[in-house]
């Protein structure tokens, strides 16, 4: 197999559907809940799957993670503060969410500042989780070289021994919820000819400039 004339091939046909300005929420945020929704009720696989990127130096890095809340227009998910998005956080709070549903041709791009959330809303949605991820939150050191799968596996079997007879786990320090504020959001919708919708929301001066961009 060619794998570049295989991708070169690769083409898919899109929906007749359609976004214009004029059937948007003036508010982005409601907006976006609409079309989670709408991916949601469509069965797509993880919709709440986003691509996190943020800034090492002079290059930017990706990850998959999942959207676990919207409070106070923040678009929330949790991780571990001494991982390396954690480190990057902390050297760069400028971060961008790449949001795919390509079962409905759409996605749906943010840019924003990120901070840590309240303490409490961490406390909340850890003591949701299934224990055993509970677990695997304190016990794993995310993004640091382990030795061995043997290894990491004996970290999660000593903290499960540490906590066995403790029914409510405390959170640890190293684990709780990040939030980004969105200063960006752009919908896109695949159209035929690849003439696809954008439509862009833009902060200015405290407002929600609304405008299309050509694709």
């Amino acid at each position: 197999m060619d794998i570049n004339e295989t991708l070169e091939n690769l083409r898919g046909t899109y929906l007749n559907a359609m976004l214009d300005i004029k059937d948007c929420n003036p508010d982005p945020v409601l907006q976006f809940d609409k079309w989670l929704e709408d991916a949601v009720n469509a069965k797509c696989d993880e919709p709440n799957a986003f691509v996190l990127s943020t800034i090492k130096g002079d290059r930017p890095r990706g990850r998959v993670v999942l959207l676990k809340g919207i409070h106070e227009n923040q678009f929330i998910f949790y991780t571990n503060y001494n991982s390396a998005k954690g480190d990057e956080i902390a050297l760069h709070d400028k971060v961008s969410l790449t949001f795919l549903w390509l079962p409905l041709h759409r996605q749906v791009r943010i840019e924003g500042v990120i901070k840590k959330v309240e303490p409490k809303i961490s406390d909340e949605y850890f003591h949701k989780r299934p224990r055993g991820s509970q677990l695997g939150a304190i016990a794993s050191p995310q993004s640091h070289k382990v030795s061995s799968r043997e290894e990491l596996e004996k970290f999660f079997a000593d903290v499960e021994k540490k906590f066995a007879g403790t029914e409510v786990l405390p959170r640890p320090a190293h684990w709780g919820g990040y939030g980004i504020e969105a200063d960006y959001i752009e919908f896109w919708q695949g159209r035929n000819n690849r003439m696809h919708d954008r439509i862009c929301y833009e902060q200015k001066n405290g407002k929600w400039e609304l405008y299309r961009l050509a694709p």
